[in-house]
């Protein structure tokens, strides 16, 4: 199982890194949060925190993350300085995309006051606050993004975003072959002399196409001295070639070898460690070795080699014509589904991307994408099996998912931790 979890530094952090549109309200009325900084940023407190203001009351919200999840943990100041958190009533709601909102009632202890839930990744959410001291209530809100962004339906389909929805998966275990193109058994004859004999006239040469019946040579019989027609037994190539005019022919040894390029298989090599996992009617991808071309069959025998001495087996799949892109010869890559496991959640492997310490895909919500941590199971070429970190039913980006990674990281939108 392959398991990703974040890094933990022994700090407390605060919520979000670039939090925009801060409010505050005291009792209902709007007024401009104090010690803001510049656009974009915002006043840290004691603990790195994010400080929220409304009047001369204030709270420092920061997470906390020496444990083994992060937890929020709020600091209260009256005048800047620090508050018995026994006083303070504290509740936080983070409205997520989905939509979902996650809720928080806080508790005294120590010097600050604790949430018991954890504060799951990823950190994106439209934050409120609120607290009351004194009997006074105080409200905060503001946006604090991370791995989201924003892009118009058009925009997307013009840079190949494709979606597919979280679901089910069946994960096919596979083994990896290599192997090359021949012509089969059925594609090959060899050319005979009928009668022992001197070669009087040959009519064709290596790589001549020939068609069946047609005549390819002549022989003088040395029994009868009259000479006959040799035809060719298939249409094909002549692929080897023994004799030249004037030569004896009439032994063992084949005149010509004709091959049929239309009739063609892949042979691949099957060891012992392999052999016993690979059977006749498995699904099988052949690849040619540059890549370029693919084709999707199943194992039609497993035979042993002409080689009896070694322990290595043959797997031999049926490959089309199409057009010539298979030639006898060429080197060719195949990979067998030799068993299958249900997955209840999966997503494509190839949605799967980088983000800080986490493997993610991208949801979308509309036109906002954001990411999603997940933790991984079992991975395949095509599917990785999803353990936690996103619904069934949630729309992911399968193609396309480094236009989105681009512009989340031209956005800026981080993690500050």
């Amino acid at each position: 199982m392959i398991r990703h979890t974040p890094s933990r530094r022994i700090i407390a952090a605060s919520l979000v890194a670039l939090a925009v549109g801060v409010s505050a309200c005291g009792q209902g009325a709007a007024e401009k949060a104090e010690g803001e900084v510049a656009a974009g940023g915002y006043e840290r407190g004691p603990h790195r925190g994010r400080m929220l203001r409304d009047g001369d009351f204030a709270l420092e919200v920061t997470i906390y993350e020496e444990g083994p999840e992060p937890l929020f943990r709020l600091y209260p100041y009256l005048k800047d300085k620090p508050v018995d958190p026994r006083q303070v009533q504290a509740t936080i709601a983070l409205g997520r995309t989905g939509p979902k909102t996650d809720r928080f009632t806080f508790t005294p202890e120590n010097d600050y006051l604790t949430g018991p839930g954890v504060v799951s990744e990823p950190h994106s959410f439209d934050v409120t606050v609120t607290a009351t001291h004194a009997g006074k209530q105080h409200r905060w809100a503001y946006a604090s993004y991370e791995g989201r962004t924003t892009i118009a339906a058009d925009a997307a389909r013009a840079g190949g975003v494709t979606v597919e929805r979280v679901g089910p998966a069946t994960l096919g275990e596979s083994l990896a072959l290599t192997g090359r193109v021949e012509i089969t058994p059925e594609g090959q004859a060899e050319v005979h002399a009928r009668y022992p004999g001197r070669v009087m006239a040959l009519n064709v040469a290596l790589g001549t196409r020939v068609s069946r019946g047609q005549v390819i040579a002549r022989v003088e019989s040395s029994e009868s001295l009259q000479t006959y027609a040799i035809t060719a037994p298939i249409s094909g190539m002549i692929v080897a070639k023994n004799v030249n005019v004037g030569s004896i022919t009439g032994g063992g040894e084949p005149m010509l070898m004709i091959g049929d390029p239309t009739r063609l298989h892949a042979e691949f090599l099957l060891y012992p460690r392999d052999a016993e996992r690979v059977r006749a009617g498995q699904p099988v991808v052949v690849k040619s070795l540059a890549g370029d071309y693919t084709f999707n069959g199943r194992i039609e025998a497993v035979l042993p080699s002409a080689d009896l001495t070694s322990q290595v087996l043959i797997a031999h799949v049926d490959l089309p014509y199409q057009g010539g892109i298979w030639r006898p010869g060429l080197g060719v890559s195949g990979e067998v589904q030799v068993g299958s496991t249900p997955a209840p959640l999966a997503v494509r492997t190839r949605a799967l991307q980088p983000f800080r310490d986490f493997t993610v895909v991208y949801a979308r919500f509309g036109t906002t994408y954001e990411v999603r941590m997940l933790e991984l199971g079992r991975r395949t070429p095509e599917w990785t099996e999803v353990l936690s970190g996103i619904e069934p039913g949630v729309e992911y980006v399968v193609d396309g998912a480094f236009l989105i990674r681009a512009d989340v990281e031209k956005s800026g939108a981080s993690h500050d931790h």
